[in-house]
């Protein structure tokens, strides 16, 4: 029996799962890791933790001998975007990764914006900058630790420093380096002249690849000899070919730590203001996406810290007041990527009277998601895009609550899959991809991605909720300036 193992390094644990050529999973296994906020808005991770979390997920795959490791064909990645990991000339890790959801390089950002100019980005890299990605923290890193960055020798992202430890390879692909604002994404090659702007050598960067394309195999050490490797994908590209996001049109929505809004597309594409991310896809082709920094960590900071772990009671009753809600919630916890961009924003509550309730709030929560979704979605839509259902997948995603709240704030069908797993369960398709299993990314996903229930919008609640998103849209301009002063 073939079978294939995908590997999604998330922002709090990694997930590996062992599954059959026809999509069945097998077995699963989880580890989890630390995060460290050393300042204010800062967040980082040892890499280190990453590969000892691996080692111990692969061992937990194997445990009882139902599955042999002679068996596995291929191996692949999902993982964290963005995120800065510097080795130096022996592979010394120089110092933590610099996340995706960190907050520090506001200068950075603003001086690529303004002062190299957002056409010119555009023009270099299909994108403009934003907080997270990799090229502001290369100048951060350029300036407030020069001696690190003296020594830098490699620079990759999160799952292809996993996949570097575990083949030798130095390798990423293009979807997940269009995330670095360093690849000219139309033209799938590094630019150069983002690396001239970031003081960056090429020699540093990784060799590209397709998702699906075939790096190397594992080092001895794991024992998955008859294991090819390819390359992987960032998470989000990941988790559409886990829900079989795959062909122009298809639409994906992620309520994870992060909540995305991925748009499938055969031609490369840029909304007007840059505001969506163009990047390439993992079936070879792009994508425009929509990126919310917080979505699923919303609701667990509502819940955990202020409804006392209570996720049931956090939302009781609350069905009824669908539509009719008086409170806003702006879910700008970590500041804001799609479409404001703008690291000063934060999370806020507006419309509290004396008879407001615990429930009224949490649906708030739940509703404030949906309407920044939606933001996303009406920038891809004023691109031409018609996009009239949508795949949703994350832990988010298993509340019948939200997904109610998405169909009618986003007035789609909001469809879910049999096999929830995330960009573990894109990444084992791109193993198999690789070792041959199939032809292509699209054959795979039409051969065992299969729908398992759907929500459809209500014409009157539908209605509801577009009058409660146009008084949303009015309340970050609103506030926009008071953000700013906080800081």
């Amino acid at each position: 029996m073939n079978t294939y193992i995908g590997i999604d390094l998330g922002t709090s644990a990694v997930k590996l799962l062992l599954v059959d050529s026809n999509g069945g999973i097998l077995r699963s296994a989880s580890k989890s890791y630390p995060i460290f906020y050393p300042q204010d808005g800062w967040s980082e991770q040892n890499p280190e933790d990453w590969l000892s979390a691996v080692k111990a997920g692969l061992k937990e795959l194997f445990e009882g001998g139902m599955v042999e490791r002679k068996d596995v064909k291929g191996v692949s990645f999902g993982g964290q975007m963005h995120g800065l990991v510097c080795l130096d000339a022996e592979d010394n890790v120089i110092r933590p990764a610099i996340l995706w959801n960190d907050g520090r390089t506001e200068a950075e950002t603003a001086y690529l914006n303004e002062r190299v100019g957002k056409e010119k980005l555009s023009a270099y890299t299909a994108n403009i900058a934003f907080a997270g990605f990799t090229a502001p923290k290369l100048l951060w890193l350029k300036k407030h630790e020069p001696e690190n960055f003296g020594r830098i020798a490699k620079i990759m992202l999160p799952k292809d420093y996993l996949a570097y430890m575990m083949t030798g390879v130095h390798s990423t692909d293009y979807s997940d380096a269009s995330g670095t604002l360093l690849l000219d994404v139309q033209n799938k090659c590094w630019s150069k002249e983002m690396c001239a702007v970031c003081s960056v050598e090429e020699s540093w960067l990784p060799k590209l690849y397709e998702s699906y394309e075939v790096i190397g195999r594992m080092k001895e050490e794991y024992g998955l000899l008859n294991a090819v490797v390819t390359a992987g994908a960032g998470d989000n590209a990941a988790a559409a070919i886990g829900v079989g996001a795959v062909d122009d049109g298809d639409c994906n929505i992620s309520l994870g730590t992060s909540g995305t809004l991925f748009v499938a597309g055969d031609t490369f594409s840029v909304d007007e203001k840059n505001s969506l991310h163009a990047f390439a896809h993992a079936t070879g082709k792009w994508h425009l996406m929509g990126c919310i920094l917080s979505a699923a960590s919303c609701n667990r900071w509502w819940v955990e810290n202020i409804a006392d772990g209570d996720y049931d009671g956090a939302v009781r009753g609350a069905e009824e007041k669908l539509g009719k809600n008086h409170v806003f919630f702006l879910p700008y916890l970590m500041g804001e990527r799609s479409p404001h961009n703008d690291v000063n924003a934060s999370g806020a509550f507006i419309g509290l009277r004396p008879d407001t309730t615990r429930a009224e709030m949490g649906l708030a929560v739940l509703e404030g998601v949906a309407f920044a979704l939606r933001d996303c979605l009406e920038i891809a839509r004023a691109g031409g895009l018609k996009i009239e259902r949508t795949k949703i997948c994350g832990g988010g995603a298993k509340s019948g609550l939200w997904r109610e709240i998405i169909a009618n704030v986003l007035g789609v069908k909001v469809e879910r899959v049999c096999v929830e797993e995330g960009p573990a369960y894109g990444a084992a398709t791109l193993a198999m991809v690789g070792a041959g299993e199939y032809k292509n990314v699209s054959e795979a996903a039409r051969g065992f991605v299969r729908a398992r229930d759907f929500v459809l919008p209500k014409r009157e609640l539908q209605s509801a909720y577009e009058e409660k998103y146009q008084t949303f849209k009015r309340l970050y301009p609103a506030l926009k300036d008071v953000f700013k002063e906080w800081i």
